[in-house]
């Protein structure tokens, strides 16, 4: 059973075996979900990447989610690996960690935060998470293309 304190967000450097685990489940959740090549997920090496920023959310000593902040350029991120623990669903992890990355975003004065995900049923609580926070539908960024399984979404900060 998942501990009841204060949330913490911690950065994380992705060499605990308790995030990796996430990961790895993510990475498989992702690729169940859409066919490879439109999975877009960072792997380990993405994560450590230098315009990449990696953390974690923890309910006391339990790992409950993760997420991260990719710079695209001075003004422009994307929120990137955005993963509640199976322990923790319907708890406000991502919430918590959407919160926390959006702040992010703003301290380093970014303008922009946009997101890639899936467009299946399975991506769809993700989808409602982030039109409550105000992202809409857009057209692809970066280096992304149009891909009927990915949705492209962005807010301005």
């Amino acid at each position: 059973m998942a501990d009841t304190g204060a949330w913490r967000i911690v950065e994380d450097d992705l060499s605990g075996a308790a995030i990796r685990a996430l990961l790895e489940e993510h990475f498989a959740g992702m690729l169940a979900n859409s066919p490879a090549g439109s999975c877009h997920f960072l792997d380990f090496d993405g994560l450590r990447a230098g315009n990449v920023t990696f953390w974690s959310i923890h309910r006391g000593n339990d790992l409950a989610g993760c997420g991260a902040l990719k710079i695209l350029d001075s003004g422009h991120g994307e929120i990137k690996s955005m993963r509640t623990a199976v322990d923790f669903l319907r708890q406000g992890v991502a919430a918590q960690m959407l919160d926390h990355v959006m702040a992010e975003a703003r301290a380093r004065g970014l303008t922009r935060l946009s997101l890639e995900t899936g467009s299946s049923a399975a991506f769809e609580p993700a989808l409602a998470l982030y039109r409550r926070y105000g992202f809409a539908d857009c057209e692809p960024f970066a280096d992304y293309r149009p891909d009927p399984f990915s949705r492209f979404m962005t807010r301005l900060l």
